[in-house]
């Protein structure tokens, strides 16, 4: 997967009608779906399970990047990668082991990524940074959506781009919140590889021209 995507948040969408919603958003050029994934404990509100992902899996052939905001997911990741979750992510926060978790993502067959509040300085996941595939960096706090950009998130993106090029590392630098055309410019240029949006695409009356607005809005 080629850097500088754009991950519709399909929790964002219209549910009663999913079919057409995630064919207007291949139509309009993204090429990964974003899941969130809530247990009601560790963010306050609750999402879906692997049945849904299993649902979803059958109707597109997106890469599915599967975002757990559970608390201790590792007993989780096998039931989402059977159900066909491609990419699957967790916070640094939810759990005392990360390092046993990104090894059960591996062995289910997923790629690994690490997820990171917006209150979590860069240092809690730098130790576990070789070999993921993704670092998801929260720009507003996790569970709510329609939240609006935070921009003290800039520095930490800035902070995983120079460690990464400093270190000849690889991951994907991923940005989840309040991203729009409007904040998008500011998030590429600070590093960021893919950009997580919901209500911006969704709710867009053109969701090409949105996606390709964020897409390239941090060019020139």
């Amino acid at each position: 997967m080629s850097a500088r995507e754009v991950l519709p948040s399909l929790l964002a969408a219209d549910f009663s009608r999913l079919e057409a919603e995630i064919r207007s958003v291949e139509e309009a050029g993204a090429r990964i779906l974003h899941l969130d994934v809530m247990d009601g404990r560790f963010v306050p509100n609750l999402t879906f399970g692997p049945l849904i992902v299993q649902a979803i899996a059958k109707l597109t052939s997106c890469v599915l990047d599967t975002h757990l905001m559970v608390v201790e997911p590792a007993h989780l990741v096998p039931a989402f990668r059977k159900a066909g979750s491609h990419w699957i992510s967790f916070h640094v926060e939810a759990t005392a082991n990360v390092p046993g978790t990104l090894e059960t993502i591996r062995r289910s067959g997923a790629l690994p990524g690490l997820a990171l509040n917006p209150e979590t300085p860069f240092d809690a996941v730098r130790p576990y940074l070789e070999g993921l595939n993704h670092l998801l960096l929260m720009s507003v706090s996790p569970g709510f959506g329609g939240q609006g950009f935070r921009e003290e998130v800039l520095p930490k993106i800035e902070e995983a781009r120079r460690w990464r090029d400093a270190n000849g590392l690889s991951y994907l630098i991923s940005v989840d919140g309040g991203i729009s055309s409007r904040t998008a410019p500011r998030v590429l240029r600070a590093g960021a590889d893919l950009l997580v949006a919901g209500s911006a695409i969704f709710r867009a009356p053109d969701r090409a021209k949105e996606i390709r607005a964020m897409r390239e809005g941090g060019e020139g």
